[in-house]
């Protein structure tokens, strides 16, 4: 039986949900799924500068899931812009970070 998935913290909504190439249409391009969380992690290590230990305190995980987080997203977001495919941020496994007060983590998407 596989290890339950542990909820990940998460700061911010994403603004926009959805990145396409320019001059494809949409009936024609292939979509890459990237978990709120995932852009989280995007979020903490490239344009906070955070090291992975001190996000991994933010988003509440291990440094090594963390680690494995970010990887996962960076290898995502290189497929979406190297192969010309669309990036879809749905999903994830999280809970928003909000003043104290106690929600349910779901797995979402």
């Amino acid at each position: 039986m596989p290890r339950p998935f542990k909820c990940r913290f998460v700061s911010h909504e994403p603004n926009a949900t959805y990145f396409k190439p320019r001059g494809i249409p949409m009936t024609e391009l292939e979509e890459v799924a990237l978990g709120v969380d995932e852009l989280e992690a995007i979020r903490l290590a490239d344009l906070e500068g955070l090291y992975q230990e001190e996000a991994a305190q933010r988003m509440k995980v291990s440094r090594q899931t963390f680690g494995n987080i970010i990887h996962a997203a960076h290898a995502k977001v290189a497929e979406a812009l190297i192969r010309g495919k669309a990036l879809k941020v749905e999903g994830g496994v999280y809970k928003m970070k909000a003043g104290g007060a106690r929600s349910r983590c779901w797995r979402r998407g």
